[in-house]
């Protein structure tokens, strides 16, 4: 298993740690509800070091970018950050990942930590024009500092005026003292916040001083396992529960990042989705009758008849209620369809809603 440079420092803080895409990961310091809470309302910080950084340079980067990705990266200045898939060629996704435009031959794409290999290789086949490019996440430490107080914590560390950052913006600058710091206004928890990127060397660093500026508005240590429910409440598909190589963008409800003004690997077949329709769609539910739906559940009709199957669950803790997503025929995938999750062979009532399930 591998480490991330705060490896350590999980550990002296008492985390319970377990295997994650490779890695040893903090999943909680003091409980997954009060550090979900600790997010939505305060400001938590999240070592996710783990996840996958590649710089593409060169005069055709953007080109490669165009061939790969699902989004119009032509659309991108410099600075601007946007979410985009990599469409395989059997009408499913390889990955979701954020796309970077530093400049305009030059970018960074930061895919998911079970998928570095993965996507690296699925690139690399694209690349007939000689751009340039370098896997970087094994050197690249990524602290995702979350919740409404993160900007007042961070800005005590930096000149840059956090306030007038765009979301889906990032710079390069100085944070902390520590010279080319790349400062995004990006997150997978719905609550705000930033991702800072730097390099393994100063991550130690980076994180005593983040947690110093932070102390008055009582900054916690967050692990994977609120990063889930985070991202749940606001119906942000996670890899390999709710997208994988068999789901369609458009199935995923993709479609907005998925754009046919260009070309892209196998946009005959993902366009003829969008045109024709598709059999299934990927819903937001929550329980109406109590129980938790979980990972790979069916869901079932009135009569009994199996419609679909969980992809993710949980129970909400912003919500105090069981939410969850799944795929289901597209004939129950309207919001307020009744349906039943099949828990321990009973028929569980739920509904379907629209996502995401925490309004702002």
């Amino acid at each position: 298993m591998k480490s991330t440079a705060l490896t350590n420092k999980h550990i002296s803080l008492g985390a319970k740690m377990v295997p994650f895409a490779g890695y040893n990961m903090p999943v909680s310091y003091t409980g997954l509800n009060e550090e979900h809470v600790t997010v939505r309302n305060g400001v938590g910080v999240f070592d996710v070091s783990h996840m996958g950084e590649f710089r593409l340079r060169g005069p055709k980067a953007l080109d490669l970018i165009q061939q790969v990705t699902s989004n119009d990266a032509s659309k991108l200045t410099d600075g601007k950050v946007q979410y985009s898939c990599l469409p395989n060629k059997d009408g499913g996704i390889v990955d979701d990942l954020l796309v970077y435009r530093y400049k305009a031959d030059e970018y960074y794409l930061i895919v998911n930590a079970s998928n570095i290999e993965k996507d690296w290789n699925w690139i690399k086949q694209f690349n007939t024009h000689g751009v340039e490019m370098l896997d970087i996440s094994d050197n690249t430490s990524l602290l995702a500092v979350q919740g409404p107080k993160a900007i007042l914590a961070l800005q005590k560390l930096t000149s840059v005026d956090l306030s007038k950052m765009e979301y889906y913006t990032f710079c390069i600058d100085t944070m902390a003292g520590i010279n080319h710091v790349i400062i995004s206004n990006t997150g997978y928890t719905g609550a705000g916040g930033f991702e800072i990127y730097v390099n393994n060397a100063d991550a130690e660093k980076m994180w005593d001083a983040i947690f110093e500026a932070g102390k008055e508005f009582d900054i916690k240590p967050i692990g994977l396992g609120a990063r889930d429910t985070l991202r749940l409440e606001m119906g942000f598909c996670l890899y390999g529960n709710d997208i994988d190589d068999t789901t369609s963008p458009i199935e995923a409800g993709l479609g907005w990042i998925t754009k046919f003004t260009k070309d892209f690997t196998n946009r005959t077949a993902i366009e003829a989705h969008k045109t024709n329709g598709v059999s299934k769609k990927l819903v937001g539910f929550e329980m109406i009758d109590r129980g938790i739906p979980r990972h790979d559940y069916q869901i079932a009709d009135a009569s009994g008849n199996v419609i679909g199957r969980v992809t993710s669950g949980t129970q909400s803790p912003s919500l105090n209620k069981a939410i969850g997503m799944g795929y289901v025929n597209t004939a129950f995938a309207a919001a307020d369809s009744e349906v039943f999750i099949l828990i321990r062979d009973k028929a569980i009532k739920a509904k379907v809603v629209k996502l995401p399930f925490l309004k702002k």
